[in-house]
């Protein structure tokens, strides 16, 4: 046996195993409170390593963490110990189960083995005394006992902390996954096409009134887009761009419907339609969340893109340190605008009919044109932006997950069905039953019924078709059976549904015909229509279950309803109606035909003196003042030659109004 160990440890011999000691905790007034070692059930000495340890004895449990083996040194001043062998159980013969003799070579090798240890046995002093009472540990003889190092007062344990690793990336959100925007550029293109277009609009667009400018500007607006990004919109796919072309085109279409009309209804609805679609334009939305998508995204664009414009014209100069060619264009522009409004507003002021040609052809500067300017300017900002690096869609328009199975979209169907079919045929004994019916079951005129439910029937005709939208987007169409009964009832459901809005349909004409037409409700008999129309494309699309392309085509029907009023001229249409039942039945609602605007002065013009008097007091007062060139409008043209007719004689005032009640209608309808 070695005294000492080398450095270096051959790997292919096994290193010497430590000689384990026991360890004493000294004592001190902050050690732990000691445990008894629990020993057997009977109290009896159990064992541990490598001493046994009678039970009772009070003590510290003590953790020692095992470690990859390395080469030991001993203490200096003494030896290294081999370590006890484990105590060889001695098997004893019974006669169930007799001891196995070894053969005579394996029996010659144990014997030599046991005599080896027997004398390490001798040369190794004992470790520990075996008895019942322990006893302090002590040193082999002729080693001197290491010094003990000085133990610090107890601590009570800390918690170490955690060392957290990098957070994780969270994952990229919509905008920069599915819109993460156009590249930064430079170039006097986009931010030229942006201010000439917001500034022209901001010029022709005649501010609250109505005219051809409506029309120049949403022109002028599409016409600097297009210049401003066409290298970008000539990349889109075909398809895509065809139908930003359309809905691009309908938004124009829609505006010049202020150059021909003045019903205040009729032009708010066209003007909202022109927005609907350039946003429309804009996005690229097709079906009904990308497009209600279209309608939020638009106006978001705008402002997202302002630092993406402003980029174009953010480059100091070139590598040179010259100021770049944008740069020029836009201080020559701005240049150019203080020299005409500093030198304009001088000989303005100085003739006064140079004065009256300027405001003939140039508005005037006011709060109302700087805020249509930036309006207008946001408008093509938008467009540039988007058109340039378009959105991805596909997530928003997703198809929808089979969520319901056929009871649980099969039942309120179902009811829906039953419930529709019995209105039905309450509905035919009404319409084939006549009047009297009628008044013999509900107590009503036959107006005062035809008014009672059209707006209710309305509304169902709108939640039948967001049910029919739901159903057919959440049920189950797995096997054979499902697509069969959905078809069936969808159907079913549709087909009463536009007998539904053929009875409202109905009842607001024959209630117009017993009080009054007027533009209003012959909007919301439009607007019915095309609700009925979405009917019969549901049935189309349930043939085949290719419903996508009904969303795009209901906002065509819309924009094709809106032009289609404006053809009709709907004041027009209502005055001429009305002037047709007074000369049937010398009762006609002047002060309601009072209010109308000027694309219904012509028929009203037509009017006997003593109601006509009345009808045209208020029109005379909005056509007095002559109108720009940005301002010309088709109605107010016709309306001033109709009054030219009629003279200043034939027009009176609120007194002609008042002797005009003995004509009109009962106010309570």
């Amino acid at each position: 046996m070695t005294d000492a160990v080398p450095d270096e440890i051959d790997p292919t011999v096994q290193p010497p195993v430590a000689v384990p000691y026991l360890l004493v905790m000294p004592g001190g007034d902050g050690r732990p409170q000691p445990v008894a070692w629990p020993g057997t059930a009977e109290g009896q000495t159990t064992w541990a390593i490598p001493v046994t340890i009678p039970a009772g004895t009070p003590g510290f449990a003590v953790f020692v963490p095992l470690v990859p083996g390395a080469a030991v040194k001993p203490v200096e001043g003494t030896t290294a110990a081999p370590v006890e062998p484990e105590p060889v159980t001695p098997v004893v013969a019974t006669a169930d189960a007799p001891v196995e003799e070894l053969p005579d070579d394996e029996l010659e090798e144990a014997e030599e083995q046991e005599d080896e240890e027997a004398e390490e046995e001798a040369v190794a002093p004992p470790l520990v005394q075996h008895q019942s009472e322990p006893r302090p540990f002590a040193p082999p003889s002729g080693a001197p006992f290491p010094p003990h190092p000085a133990v610090p007062p107890f601590q009570p344990y800390q918690t170490v902390p955690r060392v957290m690793g990098p957070p994780r990336p969270l994952p990229p959100g919509f905008l920069e996954a599915r819109w993460p925007g156009p590249e930064p550029a430079s170039g006097w293109r986009v931010p030229v096409a942006v201010l000439a277009g917001g500034l022209v609009a901001a010029i022709v667009l005649p501010g609250m009134r109505v005219g051809i400018g409506w029309f120049l500007g949403g022109f002028a607006l599409v016409a600097a887009v297009i210049a401003g990004i066409w290298p970008a919109a000539a990349a889109l796919p075909k398809a895509d761009r065809a139908m930003r072309a359309v809905w691009a085109g309908s938004a124009v279409v829609l505006l010049s419907v202020l150059a021909f009309r003045n019903a205040w209804w009729l032009v708010t609805f066209c003007v909202l339609g022109a927005l609907g679609c350039a946003a429309l334009a804009i996005v690229g939305g097709q079906r009904v969340r990308s497009i209600l998508f279209s309608l939020v995204a638009a106006p978001f664009a705008a402002l997202r893109g302002i630092p993406w414009v402003a980029k174009h014209l953010s480059a100091t100069g070139d590598r040179h340190g010259k100021p770049r060619h944008t740069q020029r264009v836009a201080w020559s522009v701005i240049i150019t605008v203080l020299f005409v409004l500093v030198f304009g507003a001088l000989l303005s002021s100085a003739d006064a009919a140079f004065s009256q040609v300027l405001s003939d052809v140039v508005p005037t500067v006011s709060v109302g044109r700087v805020f249509l300017f930036i309006l207008c300017a946001l408008i093509a900002v938008a467009a540039v932006y988007t058109v340039a690096a378009p959105p991805d869609l596909s997530t928003i328009d997703k198809p929808g997950t089979a969520r319901l199975r056929r009871l649980e979209w099969g039942l309120p169907i179902g009811a829906l069905v039953l419930l529709y079919s019995g209105f039905v045929v309450v509905q035919a004994t009404v319409l084939f039953g006549g009047q009297h019916h009628v008044l013999q079951t509900a107590g009503l005129s036959y107006a005062e019924y035809a008014r009672s439910g059209f707006w209710q029937l309305a509304t169902v005709t709108v939640l039948t078709i967001a049910v029919l939208g739901g159903v057919t987007r959440w049920a189950s169409r797995e096997d054979r059976v499902d697509r069969i009964l959905l078809r069936t009832l969808l159907g079913l459901l549709s087909s009463l549904s536009i007998v539904i809005v053929v009875s409202a349909l109905s009842r607001m004409y024959t209630y117009q015909k017993v009080y009054s037409f007027t533009g209003e409700r012959i909007f919301v008999m439009a607007f019915e229509l095309l609700l009925g129309t979405v009917f019969i494309m549901i049935m189309a699309a349930g043939i085949r279950w290719r419903g996508t392309w009904i969303p795009s085509a209901t906002v065509g029907l819309a924009v094709i309803m809106l032009l289609t009023l404006a053809v009709l001229n709907p004041e027009d249409y209502a005055a001429r109606r009305n002037i047709a039942r007074y000369q049937e039945t010398d009762k006609i609602d002047a002060w309601y035909l009072r209010a109308l605007s000027s694309d219904a002065t012509p028929a009203l013009s037509t009017l006997p003196d003593s109601v006509r008097r009345c009808v045209l007091s208020w029109i005379v007062d909005d056509l007095a003042e002559p109108d720009p060139w940005y301002g010309w409008n088709l109605g107010r043209e016709n309306a001033r030659d109709a009054l030219k007719r009629v003279g200043s004689s034939g027009i009176g005032g609120s007194s002609d109004c008042q002797r005009a009640d003995q004509f009109d209608l009962p106010k309570t309808r």
